[in-house]
């Protein structure tokens, strides 16, 4: 009997995308060369009474930066380091002031805002003395966000919640993805939901194709709702909290246009899954998963399980959705800045707790996991693990934090942050504050594809520009939003996230049927977005001063 000795052929690896670990790893190794060749600079800079320093348009002329090699191998090397907790010098007061500069230092400051020209900020390091830089205490709050998801996870009333409303709803299938819909939308703005997501797909879709729709009404019903909610952020820690602090304002600026943002995308989002789902259900031909394209018999007898009645809701689970809804309502109402909409509010606010940030978030969160736990009936031991594993799992995004934040380091110490910024000076100055804000979104979507985590994206863009909008005339909220915005958009569709290719994939639909259905929204949403930052500019009470 003759044997076959034939090699068998190789297969061919597919391309995957790197992670965003090792699309920074590169970033910072780009940056850091570039450091040899970009001729350091720096602007005049204003100290509006006290609250930080800004460069002054106009000012802007080469210095000298005397770094050896030696010196700048060393800013490589420390820059996760400098990028968690460097300390960078404080700027010091001019003295004399320079008069030539008044005039546009206290433009920028506002009438009646004490205006003082300050000297360029310090070099970072993490001995020196002076302003912290470092993204210590966002990396410290993402980890208490990850301790209180998943201990509120683990005792299963949020799965629990979601079930029972399923069940409810299950005859009502046009209401069933209304309000699924602004659930996981709620999520996303608030927390940026999104691997929590993945264990739903195996009981939504089994339903949806049981109520007489389709796999991809079961998909979108997730993917998007959850999606949407994270473009319109209004105070996820992730998205908004990252770049807030990236930019140097508070979480709550602005929060008045993303608000209004997140009820019509989410509206515009949820009328375009329910056309969708009622042409399917009234002709199935119409439907983009044709029978027999997978799924099958395993889908509908996946629905016939689905469909039985979920155990009800505890007492303890019921306690402890409550317990996550409210701790969220008073992390969104200590983050805004009541004073700006009524200033009479502000000093007996001020008095309690207005505005927390992220030190005050951060315990906050970690006392409501150890409530949370307590009540939902851990016990100690499950309880600890739990926060323990949250913080686990979310240390891959901390981390991401600080390495983004060293790239900046790497740049402020080489002196070339401020040349950066004269480069696009000469590009903003003719535009307007609309068209500003529409190029700040346009901007961010390669930038979103070029890095997919929202936070790490954050933190690389905003040092930059966030002073832009300053040179624009553009309040930073607006820059943040603009930020937010196209990292949500292009995360509704990338094929490098793992919550869209993992979510499709246990719906089974195919990548390319999805880009089909979802591309009209996505245009939607782009041309909704930019009229968004357009009236943002032209109503400031709303986008932000």
């Amino acid at each position: 009997m003759a044997v076959d000795t034939a090699s068998p052929a190789p297969t061919k690896r597919k391309f995957r995308f790197p992670t965003a670990f090792t699309v920074l790893f590169f970033v910072l190794l780009i940056v850091w060369g570039l450091t040899f060749v970009i001729k350091p600079g720096s602007y005049a800079y204003v100290s509006c009474d006290g609250d930080g320093a800004k460069p002054i348009p106009g000012t802007y002329e080469q210095v000298q930066v005397d770094l050896s090699f030696t010196d700048r191998l060393y800013d490589l090397l420390l820059s996760p380091v400098n990028g968690l907790y460097g300390i960078r010098g404080t700027a010091t007061a001019v003295d004399p002031q320079p008069t030539e500069l008044a005039a546009e230092a206290q433009a920028i400051c506002g009438a009646g805002v004490p205006a003082e020209i300050v000297s360029p900020p310090g070099a970072t390091g993490p001995y020196e003395s002076g302003d912290l830089v470092g993204a210590v205490q966002v990396f410290f709050f993402v980890l208490a966000i990850g301790a209180f998801i998943t201990v509120t996870i683990k005792t299963g009333a949020l799965d629990a919640g979601i079930a029972r409303v399923t069940h409810r709803f299950r005859k009502r299938g046009t209401v069933l993805i209304i309000i699924l819909m602004t659930i996981f939308s709620i999520g996303g703005t608030t927390y940026g939901m999104a691997e929590e997501t993945l264990g739903f797909y195996a009981l939504l879709v089994p339903i949806m194709v049981g109520l007489g729709f389709d796999r991809m009404v079961g998909a979108v019903t997730i993917l998007l709702g959850a999606g949407v909610g994270t473009l319109a952020s209004t105070v996820n820690p992730f998205a908004t909290g990252v770049a807030s602090a990236g930019a140097g304002i508070q979480l709550g600026e602005g929060i008045g246009l993303r608000l209004l943002m997140f009820v019509v995308l989410t509206v515009i989002t949820v009328l375009y899954v329910l056309r969708y789902a009622r042409r399917v259900k009234a002709d199935p031909s119409k439907s983009l998963i044709p029978a027999g394209s997978g799924g099958g018999g395993d889908v509908e007898e996946m629905s016939a399980a689905a469909m039985q009645e979920p155990p009800p809701m505890s007492g303890r689970q019921q306690a402890v959705m409550w317990i996550f809804a409210l701790t969220f309502v008073l992390m969104i109402f200590s983050v805004i800045p009541w004073g700006d909409f009524f200033p009479s509010w502000a000093a007996p606010l001020s008095k309690i707790f207005m505005p927390w940030y992220f030190p005050e978030l951060a315990s906050l969160f970690l006392i409501a996991s150890i409530v949370v736990g307590l009540v939902g009936g851990l016990g100690e031991e499950k309880m600890v693990n739990g926060i323990v594993q949250g913080m686990g799992d979310f240390m891959g995004a901390a981390l991401i934090i600080a390495i983004a934040r060293g790239v900046t380091v790497i740049m402020n110490n080489a002196g070339i942050t401020d040349t950066v910024l004269h480069s696009l000076e000469s590009i903003v100055a003719g535009l307007s504050a609309a068209l500003f804000a529409a190029m700040m979104y346009v901007v961010n979507i390669p930038l979103a594809f070029l890095v997919p985590s929202s936070s790490g994206h954050a933190t690389l863009a905003m040092p930059i520009m966030a002073p832009l909008g300053d040179f624009a005339g553009v309040s930073r909220s607006i820059v943040v939003t603009a930020y937010q915005s196209a990292s949500g958009w292009v995360n509704l569709f990338t094929p490098t996230s793992a919550i869209v290719m993992g979510g499709l994939t246990l719906a089974k639909v195919g990548y390319e049927r999805y880009l089909r259905f979802v591309w009209p929204l996505l245009v939607i949403l782009f041309v909704a977005i930019c009229a968004f930052l357009a009236l943002g500019v032209a109503v400031p009470a709303l986008g932000g001063t």
